[in-house]
C-alpha cells in the first residue's frame, strides 16, 4: 500500500461509518473497477435528476438508472457536518471514502415512474424502494481504499480493464457479450452460436452474480451450470466472468445500463432478448413491459453507447429435425417445444426428469441437486395471530404429526420459549417486537437452509415483518404462512392469566388486539378458527393442506 492511501485508510478509520447492504456494495464495487464509468461516485442531487428526467449525467452522457448510496435519518443524526464518511462491508473493512456533496430525500413516487415506469409493489424496483431502501440519500466522489471481498470464484471475477487484457491477448475484436441471471440451456447455447458465427466474433458469457430477481437459482448453481456449458463451446471462442451488478429488473432502462456496462468491458455486441431486465407480471397481471420495448430502446441509442444490439431470438426445439431454430423460421403445423421458467420450476418440485432435449445433463444434475422436490426442501411453518387464538397448541400439534412422518429434523420456535432464550432482553415496543420477530426468522430460515422444518408461533402482529420472514425464507425453502383467525371474544374468554383484562385497565401497555393493533395476515396459505373445531381436527386440516401442496410425501396405504 502506497503513502497516500496508507493515509486516507488512516483518516478513514476516524471518519464516520456506514455499513454497506448487499445492493450497495455490488454497486459500489461496479463503481470502483471502471463497470459504471464515468460515474466516479454516488450520484449527486443534480445527476439524481436528470438521470430520472433525461437519462443523462448534468455533463450529457446517457445514464439511464440512478445509482446512489441511501442511508437512515439515525446515521446522518450522527455525522454532524461531516465531509467525509467510510463505507464498510458487512464484515467491517473499509472498502472506500465518500466526499460528501448532497444529502437529500428522494421523492419515491416520482423515482418509481421514471425509472420504472410504474408505481406498483409487486415490481421487485418499485417494492426494494419502498419497503428496502432508506429514506436518504448522500451523493459524494469515491475514493478506494481496497477492493470488496469475495471468497467465491475469485479466477471468474474480473475488472473492465483485466478483461480488455484478455481479449487483446486473444486477439479477439467482435465479442458479444451475454447477459443472464438464470442458467443456460440448449435454446441459449443455439442462440449464442448461431451469432458467433454470423458475426464472425467471440463470446464473454457475462452472468449478472449480483442481486437479481427474488426467486432467482442461486448464483453458486448457476456458476457450476455456465461452467458446464462452457465445455460445449468450441476452443478459444468464448470465455466466462461474473458480473456482480445489483440488477433493478427496470427493462428498456436496464437494458441502456446493461450496454454501457459492456462496452466498459470492451465488447462490440450485446445480446438482449424480449422483455429484457423484465419483472414479469404486474398486480393486474400484466407485463410490465412489452416484449421488445428493451430492444427498441438500445436501438435507439446503440450508436451512441457504441455498442450493437443482437436480437435475442426465441428459440424452440423441433423434435422432426432434432433442432433449435427461430420460431418464426418454424413452418406452419410443424410440431415444436419449449420450456418455461414456470414449467421448469414444477419439474424440480416434483421430482421429474427435466427432458434431455431442454438443457444438457451436466445443468440438469445441477439444478435438480440444487432444487429437490418439495417433500425433500427445507420448511417454515408460520403460525400468526392473537394470544389465544391456539397458535401454540396446534404449532406443538402439528410438531408431534411431522416428527411422526419423519421425513426431516423438526424445530419449534414458540413465542414463549423465543422470548425466554433469544428475545429475553426485550419488551413489547413496535420496534423490539419487529426485531424479535425477525430473529425468528432469520433462525427459521437458517434451519429451512439446511433442510428442516422450522415451526414458528408468535403473535407476529406487524405485516411488514411477516413478509420480511417470508421474503427471507422463500429464498431458501418452503415458506407456509397460518393464520389462526379466532375471533378477540373467544381469545379473551380462553385467557387463563387475566393478561386481556390486565391490557383492558389499562395496566398492560401496547397489549395486541387492546391497546396495539394486529393487521390481518393478506397472504396466509391457511386459515382456521380455532372456536368451534378440536386442536386435533385442525392439527389434521393443516397436515393435509401442507400434503397437498408438496411438502409432504403422501403416505401410501399398507397392502393388506
Amino acid at each position: 500500500m502506497n503513502q497516500l492511501n496508507q493515509n486516507l485508510k488512516d483518516l478513514a478509520n476516524h471518519l464516520p461509518s456506514w455499513q454497506l447492504n448487499d445492493r450497495q456494495i455490488c454497486d459500489l464495487e461496479l463503481i470502483l473497477n471502471g463497470s459504471f464509468n464515468p460515474l466516479e461516485g454516488f450520484l449527486d442531487k443534480k445527476n439524481y435528476d436528470n438521470v430520472l428526467r433525461e437519462m443523462r449525467l448534468t455533463n450529457g452522457s446517457l445514464w439511464p438508472i440512478p445509482i446512489t448510496l441511501d442511508v437512515s435519518s439515525e446515521f446522518l443524526s450522527t455525522i454532524d457536518n461531516a465531509e467525509k464518511i467510510a463505507l464498510r462491508d458487512k464484515e467491517g473493512f473499509i472498502i472506500a471514502v465518500l466526499t460528501i456533496d448532497d444529502i437529500w430525500k428522494p421523492d419515491f413516487e416520482e423515482e418509481s415512474m421514471n425509472v420504472f415506469g410504474t408505481t406498483d409493489h409487486k415490481h421487485p424496483g418499485v417494492d426494494y424502494l419502498y419497503n428496502t431502501s432508506h429514506k436518504n440519500y448522500i451523493g459524494g466522489s469515491l475514493k478506494k481504499i481496497s477492493d470488496p471481498l469475495h471468497y467465491d470464484h475469485k479466477s471468474l471475477r474480473h475488472s473492465p480493464s483485466q478483461i480488455k487484457k484478455i481479449f487483446t491477448k486473444k486477439g479477439w475484436e467482435n465479442i458479444i457479450a451475454f447477459q443472464t441471471r438464470n442458467p443456460l440451456h440448449k435454446a441459449h447455447y443455439e442462440l449464442t452460436i448461431q451469432a458467433m458465427n454470423e458475426l464472425n466474433a467471440n463470446l464473454l458469457l457475462h452472468p449478472v452474480v449480483g442481486m437479481t430477481k427474488p426467486g432467482d437459482v442461486n448464483h453458486y448453481t448457476r456458476t457450476r451450470c455456465y461452467q458446464h456449458v462452457m465445455k460445449e463451446y468450441p476452443k478459444n471462442s468464448a470465455m466466462l466472468s461474473l458480473l456482480p451488478l445489483a440488477m433493478r429488473m427496470g427493462g428498456p432502462r436496464e437494458a441502456l445500463l446493461h450496454a454501457i456496462i459492456r462496452k466498459n468491458y470492451g465488447c462490440t455486441h450485446l445480446v438482449v432478448g424480449r422483455d429484457h431486465a423484465g419483472p414479469g407480471m404486474d398486480s393486474e397481471n400484466k407485463p410490465f413491459y412489452g416484449p421488445y420495448d428493451a430492444q427498441n430502446m438500445l436501438r435507439e441509442f446503440e450508436s451512441e453507447i457504441g455498442i450493437n444490439m443482437v436480437p435475442f431470438k426465441f428459440m424452440v426445439y423441433v423434435p422432426k429435425t432434432k433442432k433449435y431454430v427461430p420460431v418464426d423460421e418454424v413452418e406452419k403445423e410443424v410440431e415444436y417445444k419449449t420450456l418455461s421458467g414456470t414449467e421448469l420450476r414444477d419439474y424440480l418440485s416434483k421430482g421429474k426428469e427435466i427432458p434431455e432435449w431442454f438443457t444438457f445433463k451436466a445443468v440438469a444434475r445441477e439444478l435438480e441437486r440444487s432444487n429437490p422436490p418439495l417433500n425433500q426442501r427445507g420448511l417454515t411453518v408460520f403460525f400468526t395471530g392473537l394470544s389465544g387464538s391456539g397458535k401454540s397448541t396446534l404449532a406443538n400439534g402439528l410438531m408431534v404429526r411431522l416428527l411422526e412422518e419423519g421425513s426431516r429434523p423438526v424445530t419449534l420456535l414458540d413465542g414463549d420459549i423465543v422470548r425466554t432464550h433469544l428475545s429475553s432482553e426485550l419488551g413489547f415496543s413496535k420496534d423490539h417486537r419487529s426485531i424479535n420477530i425477525r430473529r425468528i426468522g432469520y433462525v427459521a430460515s437458517e434451519i429451512t437452509k439446511n433442510g428442516g422444518i422450522a415451526i414458528c408461533a408468535p403473535i407476529a402482529p406487524y405485516e411488514i415483518d411477516r413478509a420480511f420472514n417470508r421474503s427471507l425464507i422463500s429464498e431458501l425453502g418452503g415458506f407456509i404462512e397460518i393464520y389462526v383467525n379466532t375471533p378477540l371474544e373467544k381469545c379473551e374468554e380462553r385467557d387463563a392469566k387475566g393478561l386481556y383484562a390486565l391490557a383492558r385497565e389499562g395496566k398492560i401497555k401496547e397489549f395486541t388486539g387492546i391497546s396495539d393493533p394486529y393487521e390481518e395476515p393478506k397472504k396466509a396459505e391457511i386459515v382456521v378458527d380455532s372456536s368451534n373445531e378440536s386442536p386435533e381436527k385442525l392439527v389434521d386440516q393443516i397436515f393435509s393442506k401442507i400434503v397437498d401442496m408438496g411438502y409432504i410425501s403422501k403416505v401410501k396405504e399398507k397392502e393388506s
